[in-house]
């Protein structure tokens, strides 16, 4: 579907449409290793012949266990053991030939309508998920964007028109608010902190729409507190909508809880610290890889992920927030993120 099929279809379906990925970002990919051929492809995934909803402690997930003929069940269950050899381990079934697929699961809602593979090691039962989805540009270019400037790396492939993602481990952010941001088991003035840095990555790099269901928080035990992390783990809405509230996920009613809490335990100057803190990192992950970014941004440039309609309106939103109004001369989206990147030179040379 090309961008303006893709853009009809949205109005019909109020779903983001989804961008194709196309020549210049397919180079990128395959120069920086993301391209290689798979052994199954989204396409195959979706001639399931029966679907049954899987429950967790009688509660519907909205993901659904499928089944396929067993002659094709046998055939698409290598094809994924070879996937996630190829993600984990760069191929080489010898070391993986202990561990199997044990269930496929479709998640019809949303915009990916992703498949979530569970593997299952047979000699001690430890698992591990991965997500086979369309190969969607703004989901490609959201997670390369995630794997230079955040502190996170991600593991992540594609080929042609499908894409497999690594599982993100944490706890989904809406259920962390319900059951464990009032428990008293976590150290409320380090996720304050953490949530006030994810913000900041976010509106650097326009990853939107990170309402509480569209990231996770990580929580490690330290030697005298958690080490807490908060990471997103979907990368549909990647500098797609032209409003500036979207990638600010403060602003999200979803979010509320979290901003109470930062309102809370963060004053003013402590969160200036930390934005600081955050744009010194950022700075510092491009100057290490300044060629690799400047060269995604150029295959996002000529693989436009949103309508130029929407790229102005951000850009004026932008200007008027930081009170900079180099970003009215930017016209795409990877202008405005090269336009931050820039910002963030001067405001850290200048300090």
């Amino acid at each position: 579907m090309d961008a303006a099929g893709s853009e009809a279809e949205f109005k019909r379906t109020n779903r983001k449409p989804a961008y194709p990925i196309g020549e210049a970002l397919r180079t990128y990919l395959a120069r920086e290793g993301r391209e290689v051929p798979l052994p199954v492809s989204y396409a195959e995934l979706r001639h399931f012949t029966a679907a049954m909803p899987l429950l967790e402690r009688g509660v519907d997930t909205l993901w659904e266990t499928v089944a396929y003929t067993r002659d094709e069940m046998d055939r698409l269950s290598q094809g994924l053991l070879e996937t996630y050899a190829l993600l984990r381990g760069e191929g080489g079934m010898k070391v993986f030939s202990h561990v199997y697929v044990d269930r496929v699961d479709f998640c019809s809602f949303g915009n990916s309508q992703p498949f979530r593979v569970r593997i299952v090691n047979a000699y001690n039962e430890n698992h591990d998920y991965f997500y086979v989805k369309v190969g969607d540009a703004s989901r490609v270019c959201g997670l390369e964007l995630e794997h230079l400037l955040s502190p996170n790396r991600m593991l992540y492939l594609t080929w042609g028109e499908t894409l497999v993602e690594e599982h993100v481990t944490g706890i989904p952010g809406d259920i962390f608010a319900t059951r464990w941001l009032e428990a008293g088991e976590h150290h409320p003035v380090r996720l304050a902190k953490e949530l006030i840095k994810f913000e900041e990555r976010c509106l650097v790099r326009l990853l939107g729409d990170m309402r509480a269901y569209n990231f996770v928080i990580a929580v490690t035990p330290d030697f005298d507190a958690t080490a807490i992390r908060v990471r997103p783990m979907d990368f549909d809405q990647q500098s797609y909508d032209g409003r500036l509230r979207f990638y600010l996920p403060g602003s999200f009613k979803e979010n509320r809880p979290f901003a109470q809490l930062c309102a809370k335990h963060i004053n003013a100057a402590s969160a200036a610290q930390y934005r600081r803190e955050e744009q010194s990192l950022i700075h510092r992950r491009h100057l290490a890889a300044p060629d690799r970014v400047k060269d995604l941004l150029a295959a996002m440039r000529a693989n436009p992920l949103t309508s130029p309609e929407k790229a102005r309106e951000l850009a004026e939103g932008l200007a008027e927030y930081h009170r900079d109004p180099a970003f009215r001369q930017e016209t795409d989206m990877a202008g405005l993120i090269e336009a931050s990147l820039a910002r963030l030179d001067r405001v850290l040379r200048s300090a």
